[in-house]
């Protein structure tokens, strides 16, 4: 019988298999790159299409913004032409029915911000905001300091965006 001697398999690679190793590996990493670039785009994507999703619902709740400003005169004017009217004209027969039409079309145009989501910033008794109200004055008053005692020009919001900002008089100790 013939002796058979075991050498020990050795682990050594060839050139070319080592080539093929490294190509695999370089190949799994490009692979790997390219697949974090597709998920970084899909999220860039993703957070585009939110903005823009956003932008428009801004823009539609936000559009009559501009006009909104400018109508608030109109609705301050009609609000001192009733305080201007005396109480003894309001009685005069004569002018019942003009008032009368001043006061519905105040009532109208208040309606009309409602529907768009305008409304007036509550101030009257309140401390001062100031991302709500201008503080214009300052007057002796028995209120805590710093209370709003009297709206000179009411302030108005269109949902949660102020248009303009309440003018007021706020209180300080009497002297």
């Amino acid at each position: 019988m013939t002796e058979e001697t075991t050498q020990p398999a050795e682990a050594t690679e060839t050139p070319v298999e080592n080539t093929f190793a490294e190509q695999i590996a370089a190949l799994q990493n490009d692979l790997e790159a390219a697949r974090n670039e597709v998920l970084y785009a899909k999220a860039d994507t993703q957070n585009v299409r939110r903005r823009l999703e956003k932008d428009i619902t801004d823009a539609r709740a936000y559009a009559a913004t501009s006009f909104a400003r400018d109508v608030l005169s109109v609705a301050d004017n009609l609000s001192r032409a009733l305080e201007a009217i005396p109480a003894e004209l309001r009685e005069d027969e004569r002018l019942k029915a003009m008032i009368t039409g001043i006061e519905a079309t105040g009532r109208e145009l208040d309606k009309v911000f409602g529907l768009h989501g305008i409304q007036k910033v509550a101030a009257q008794g309140l401390p001062l905001d100031p991302n709500q109200h201008q503080a214009m004055i300052e007057v002796p008053h028995e209120a805590e300091p710093g209370t709003v005692v009297q709206v000179l020009q009411h302030g108005y919001q269109i949902k949660d965006r102020l248009l303009r900002p309440a003018l007021v008089a706020v209180s300080k100790k009497p002297e």
